[in-house]
């Protein structure tokens, strides 16, 4: 299957430049682009591979299994609104921004900024070459990039796109939460293998009562947020002829994965102890971007917002959510 030879592929380029080190990992970034991880969201027509979205988002989901410290989302965005609205696709690193310039992730390794701004039911993109710009340097939680912008340069393209204006950043949620996804399910396999291996007591921790029960709820949670984060990627196909409905899809699982990522990181250091924030330990990488990516695009309770007024406004319930997944899913 499709989906196979790209998880393979993925799985092999990431770890061939596993063991990230700090500062910016150029080797590994030129491999994501010569493989087209990039241009994943895209038809054959515009550059891409016409994947399914779901296949699509397989190398999205393992570069943050292993907490591959790159603007692999930011850049498959940024060029799946530049091929929509006809503008040249991001040679190099690339984001997406919303409002100001402000906590740009890897905005002092971008190539391209994407500013996308409402106007009325359009989006209005414009382009800016920023290699080299008046970065302020800030990070996230995650002690990755997060950069101010001084100030603009001039555009270098700009285009009007028909497209409803809250889909750009539900599909910017939708990729936040495929990353969540990968991160934890990362997070289970350690902490699962760490409790059987670590011995307490004369005995493994996984032979612990409490501990088995914690592992089960990671577990749940894990499989849930998996289940959401394919649901919001199944949803993309939407986008034209019912784009409200996959807003609130993308809403769901921004909201199912959130919710997640604080359980899931908060037992894994539970069972993990001091261990799981040692600098040298690979649990803390993957809990940190689950902390980081969590508020990114929205937090639970902004989505849950955006979830509950159109669910509220739409009469009774459960036809609303059937019919969100009745002629996709």
């Amino acid at each position: 299957m499709a989906s196979d030879l790209i998880a393979d592929s993925a799985r092999r380029l990431f770890a061939q430049h596993g063991g990230f080190a700090d500062g910016w990992p150029a080797a590994l970034w030129q491999a994501i682009e010569e493989a087209g991880f990039a241009l994943s969201l895209l038809t054959e027509d515009d550059g891409g591979f016409g994947l399914d979205p779901d296949e699509a988002m397989e190398p999205l989901r393992i570069s943050a299994s292993v907490a591959a410290p790159v603007p692999l989302a930011e850049t498959m965005l940024a060029n799946w609104l530049l091929a929509r609205a006809g503008l040249p696709l991001a040679e190099g690193p690339a984001a997406v921004v919303f409002a100001a310039p402000r906590q740009v992730p890897f905005g002092r390794h971008l190539a391209l900024l994407v500013t996308c701004t409402a106007q009325g039911e359009r989006c209005r993109l414009s382009t800016y070459a920023v290699a080299g710009g008046d970065w302020q340097h800030g990070s996230s939680i995650a002690g990755e990039p997060r950069d101010d912008l001084a100030s603009l340069p001039a555009p270098t393209g700009s285009a009007t796109l028909h497209l409803n204006p809250q889909v750009p950043r539900a599909i910017a949620a939708a990729l936040r939460a495929q990353q969540i996804a990968g991160a934890l399910q990362s997070v289970l396999e350690m902490t699962t293998r760490y409790a059987g291996e670590r011995v307490q007591f004369g005995r493994a921790l996984g032979k612990f009562q409490a501990i088995q029960q914690y592992l089960a709820t990671m577990a749940a949670e894990t499989a849930a947020a998996g289940a959401a984060a394919q649901m919001a990627a199944l949803a993309l196909p939407l986008v034209d002829d019912h784009p409200d409905r996959l807003v609130l899809l993308a809403a769901a699982a921004k909201i199912r994965t959130g919710e997640a990522a604080g359980k899931v990181a908060e037992l894994a250091h539970q069972i993990h102890g001091a261990i799981g924030f040692s600098q040298e330990y690979p649990l803390h990488p993957l809990t940190r971007r689950l902390w980081t990516w969590r508020d990114d695009h929205g937090h639970e309770a902004d989505w849950a917002a955006t979830l509950g007024a159109a669910l509220a406004a739409g009469g009774p319930l459960w036809p609303q959510i059937t019919a969100l997944q009745s002629d996709r899913f």
